[in-house]
């Protein structure tokens, strides 16, 4: 399972987007995921302060599903409860919590969507490889 964006419990702790662009800041830096968003008539505008039925929240942070999890989360996420995200990841037997440096809220679409990709790809490789990473670092000077 990989779950990505996962906002925290509480919309009321991430600052309103009183504008649309905002609401963008919030969601990502990159231009081109940006133009999107704002041409894409289905995009429901100010959704981010919109709260997530509980139902879903608990199973993605109270989930005791024996399969293997990546999360995804952007450090400059507002939306994210990072402690409860880690904390979801220590309680799950096969998890990974990946946190994209300057990542916003969507993370799969920010400036940094390659290195995301990349990320997703190495996690489907190691499950095929019975969760055993590919490549490990030995050794680097950065």
């Amino acid at each position: 399972m990989i779950l990505a964006g996962l906002p925290g419990r509480a919309p009321a702790a991430t600052p309103s987007a009183a504008t649309w662009d905002d609401e963008l800041d919030v969601r990502t830096s990159c231009p081109s995921h940006r133009g999107t968003l704002t041409l894409d008539p289905e995009v429901r505008r100010g959704s981010l302060d919109h709260a997530i039925p509980d139902g879903v929240l608990a199973a993605a942070y109270a989930s005791e599903a024996d399969l293997p999890v990546l999360l995804l989360v952007g450090d400059a996420d507002p939306p994210a409860d990072h402690e409860a995200l880690a904390r979801t990841a220590k309680s799950l037997a096969r998890a990974r919590l990946s946190v994209v440096h300057g990542g916003h809220h969507d993370v799969l679409n920010d400036l940094q969507h390659r290195s995301v990709a990349a990320e997703v790809i190495a996690f489907l490789e190691t499950l095929r490889n019975d969760l055993r990473p590919l490549v490990t670092v030995r050794s680097s000077a950065w």
